[in-house]
């Protein structure tokens, strides 16, 4: 007989934080490493003033952001050809195998969203794209 690992309710309070493969700083949030989850993972990014990240893609894996306050710019696509702008009460949907690079235009104010995509292991499903991050400096 197997043993199992009994899931329960948990509650993440702010404060930890984490630097991602992306090159941004994250506050944890829900992910399989603290909380067991199995199908989902949420955090907080707060990109500041002149903030980017590298290019990369979450395999198999689709992402959910909602910004709270300021404005993000992403390039996604292939070589990173299209481009879109994301305001405080948006929400944004990026597909699984979606190359992107997400970065914050404004010279003074920063960016904070939620991200919730359905990797629970948040970083493992990161593929970073090092060839496209050269483009649209």
């Amino acid at each position: 007989m197997s043993k199992q690992t009994k899931l329960d309710c948990k509650i993440i309070r702010p404060g930890e934080t984490y630097h991602g493969k992306q090159d941004f700083t994250y506050f944890a949030g829900i992910a399989a490493e603290n909380t067991g989850s199995q199908g989902i993972c949420m955090h907080l990014l707060t990109i500041p003033p002149q903030g980017r990240a590298k290019a990369h893609l979450h395999e198999n894996h689709e992402t959910a952001i909602y910004v709270i306050d300021g404005t993000a710019n992403m390039w996604y696509g292939e070589n990173l050809k299209d481009h879109l702008v994301v305001t405080k009460g948006e929400y944004l949907y990026i597909p699984a195998g979606m190359p992107h690079l997400p970065y914050n235009p404004s010279e003074t104010d920063s960016c904070t969203a939620v991200i919730a995509r359905t990797d629970p292991n948040e970083q493992e499903s990161v593929k970073l794209l090092p060839e496209l991050d050269a483009l649209n400096k």
